[in-house]
């Protein structure tokens, strides 16, 4: 008799669309994507875009200012200019070390693109 009313309620129960699970990439996958299929820079395989992405996060953690990183970075990557060097440096501290995102920001806060930046 258990068995039967159990049965029941069990048949009794809306039967919708099971959710979907979603996952996040791990972090390297996501900034190699971000930096090599999404928008095109000149490294020459994932692991030296993920070396690179760590570097900014060293730069940003040693305490050099935004200027400082984004400088550097027009000077090694292209493309080089305001636009591509922002979003490189963004996705890194974002992605890589997330912890660093208050020191970078702070550092950022009154920068000024160079003249013909």
């Amino acid at each position: 008799m258990a068995i039967t009313a159990a049965a029941g309620v069990a048949g009794s129960l809306p039967l919708g669309p099971v959710p979907r699970a979603y996952a996040a990439p791990a972090p390297e996958v996501e900034y190699v994507y971000d930096v090599m299929v999404r928008r095109h820079y000149n490294f020459s395989n994932p692991n030296e875009a993920v070396d690179y992405g760590h570097g900014i996060c060293d730069k940003v953690s040693r305490g050099e200012s935004y200027a400082q990183v984004m400088g550097d970075v027009k000077n090694d990557i292209v493309p080089n200019d305001e636009f591509a060097a922002n979003y490189l440096v963004s996705y890194a501290v974002n992605l890589l070390c997330p912890a660093q995102i208050w020191q970078l920001r702070n550092t950022a806060a009154h920068y000024q693109p160079p003249p013909g930046g």
